[in-house]
């Protein structure tokens, strides 16, 4: 059974720094696409990283520089260390992996994919 479980979501200020986590069950982290995306009120869900399975990554022009997605393929875990942290990177964020995938199409994930539950990220001013 794929499970994705997301952590580390919190309130901080802005320029402070977040690691968000997903551990991944039911499937190999190594094998796949895996990435972060995330949903502010009353906005659509976008891509915000991904990385695929030889470690390649991408990521939205709003982070490049802040954050970085990385693998930790003997934990089978997902995470996103998020530096300089602005108000408006406040979002549901939420890990996915598309299995069916080795290498990712940039930010879009096209096929099936698995979702984990979010993890609230609110930076304050």
């Amino acid at each position: 059974q794929v499970q994705l479980v997301a952590s580390g979501g919190g309130s901080v200020q802005a320029g402070g720094s977040l690691r968000l986590s997903c551990a991944a069950s039911g499937f190999a982290s190594s094998s796949c696409c895996m990435g972060w995306f995330r949903q502010a009120p009353g906005k659509e869900r976008e891509g915000v990283a991904t990385i695929d399975s030889d470690g390649n990554t991408s990521y939205a022009d709003s982070v490049k520089g802040r954050f970085t997605i990385s693998k930790d393929n003997a934990k089978n875990t997902l995470y996103l260390q998020m530096n300089s942290l602005k108000p408006e990177d406040t979002a549901m964020w939420s890990c996915a992996a598309e299995l069916s995938r080795r290498y990712c199409s940039g930010l879009y994930f096209t096929g099936v994919v698995y979702w984990g539950q979010g993890t609230q990220v609110t930076v304050s001013s």
